[in-house]
């Protein structure tokens, strides 16, 4: 026994406690205000670095930039780490976006997380600390933004699975996070901003969320033709190693042509919900130059669908025609037109800058196929050309199914007989059943609308053979020797 010793006092513990206390805030409210920040920082480091010698455990440190870049890997473990949030998470982030489907979740700032991987203990932490404001340029752009905060992951390990973590764990984020990023996507339809190549240095694109409602289920299109064209489709996407075998850009080129009403836009739409692409809805004659073209297919991101709806009558592209005069230029250079060539057009689709990205699918729809250049119709550029027909008495029976639903009915074989002789939209046979809920109405409606549609086309026929039979019996013109008369003075025939 030792009676000399003598045990403090609860009370002169307290207060012991209460002084070292109040003194070590009294040190960290001086170090604030005398020691400069990036002493502060250092001194942290090295404190750091000497409890480091004491442990096993190891950090990654994964900033949010990467000098004026967004950094990846931040970009991946944030979005992954919204799904492993554990029960003793006190504090996460959640979001819905506007017509959004699904709530997102995101770690909230200086909170841990643990994960798991192949047998060991991971721990993510979000740090976050306020810096001086200071302007950020964007590295594509002539703007800039204020950054007032830094933020940044710890990733802490057993120094042991340093190897196992740099190349199977931090690989296994970034592919996650991409599917991930798939799930969670909303569809983005995309035009071009009005002064979008010719503005300073903004992005090109605007967007809005595309939530169009067609699907291959949908479409009232001949089975055989759909389920080629999805086919197509998923052997597209898994293809990248074999692209990059044979030595070809990984896009792939679709035209669609066929009457007007006949579904092109909606088979845009639901290539769009099938691949979960978003929508580039390129109008040429907002371009001027073949320049213009090259950029826009830069800024143009991978997994996306880049549309030229009526590219025969969006842009004259006839340079293999006879010469014409040059256009009359406007004062001030004012409303000059597109000057965006066939041959510019082609090493868009199918030259060195179609080579610029990857995953891409650039669809054509026209209206008349005929009116093209046999160049852009070969494969390479337009791979596959889909025919977009009247409807087909298949075709009915789908919009039937999904307008009425019903599948039998007394009339239906009666309609089909009449869609196999006469010539009607897609389009305008949905609009027919859409007048009346009840089966009866909408299919006598539907017979009385084909009844007058065969009949004016009957009209319309007779007409046209009548005009054909009177341009017959005119009196033809003599012919002379390179269309002119023994004069040499070139001859008219008035009719």
């Amino acid at each position: 026994m030792h009676p000399n010793i003598q045990i403090p006092s609860t009370k002169a513990v307290i207060s012991t406690a209460a002084s070292l206390a109040a003194t070590a805030m009294l040190v960290r409210s001086s170090a604030k205000e005398f020691v400069p920040h990036e002493l502060r920082q250092y001194i942290l480091t090295k404190f750091h670095y000497f409890l480091a010698n004491f442990t096993n455990e190891i950090t990654i440190v994964i900033d949010e930039y990467e000098g004026l870049n967004k950094n990846q890997l931040f970009s991946a473990a944030e979005i992954y780490l919204g799904t492993i949030l554990s029960p003793s998470t006190r504090r996460f982030r959640a979001s819905l976006p506007e017509k959004g489907k699904k709530i997102h979740v995101s770690m909230e700032r200086n909170e841990e997380v643990r994960d798991k991987f192949c047998g060991f203990q991971l721990k993510w932490t979000m740090v976050s600390s306020k810096t001086q404001a200071r302007y950020v340029p964007y590295s594509d752009e002539y703007s800039s933004t204020i950054r007032t905060n830094i933020r940044y992951f710890e990733l802490s390990f057993h120094n042991k699975y340093k190897n196992k973590v740099l190349d199977e764990y931090l690989p296994y984020i970034l592919e996650r996070s991409k599917a991930i990023n798939q799930e969670m996507k909303t569809l983005k339809l995309f035009t071009l901003k009005n002064d979008g190549m010719h503005g300073p240095g903004g992005k090109p694109w605007q967007s809005v969320n595309l939530y169009h409602p067609s699907t291959f289920e949908t479409l009232a299109m001949d089975t055989e033709i759909k389920n080629m064209l999805i086919d197509d489709l998923k052997r597209f996407v898994n293809r990248k190693e074999f692209y990059r075998k044979v030595g070809k850009a990984w896009k792939r080129g679709y035209l669609l042509f066929g009457p007007p009403g006949t579904g092109k836009s909606s088979l845009i739409a639901a290539m769009a919900n099938y691949l979960n692409f978003d929508v580039y809805d390129l109008e040429l004659t907002n371009l001027r130059t073949n320049s213009d073209l090259r950029r826009l297919l830069i800024s143009t991101p991978n997994r996306s669908i880049l549309v030229v709806e009526d590219i025969d009558a969006s842009i004259d592209l006839s340079e293999r025609k006879s010469a014409r005069p040059p256009r009359q230029p406007y004062p001030f250079h004012y409303n000059e037109g597109s000057k965006i060539t066939l041959s510019g057009l082609l090493n868009f689709i199918d030259g060195l800058w179609s080579s610029c990205g990857d995953e891409r699918i650039i669809v054509f729809t026209t209206n008349h196929k005929e009116k093209l250049d046999p160049a852009l119709l070969r494969p390479g550029r337009m791979d596959v050309h889909i025919h977009m027909s009247y409807c087909t008495p298949c075709g009915f029976k789908m919009l039937v199914s999904i307008y009425l639903g019903i599948t039998e009915h007394p009339l239906i074989m009666e309609v089909e007989q009449m869609i196999g002789t006469t010539k009607v939209t897609p389009a305008e046979v949905g609009e027919q059943l859409l007048k009346s809920d009840d089966p009866e109405v909408a299919l006598r409606g539907m017979i009385e609308f084909l009844e007058k549609k065969k009949e004016s086309e009957e009209a319309k026929a007779f007409q046209e053979n009548q005009e054909v039979t009177k341009t017959e019996v005119l009196p033809k013109p003599e012919e002379e020797k390179d269309g002119e008369t023994s004069s040499g003075e070139s001859k008219q025939v008035d009719l």
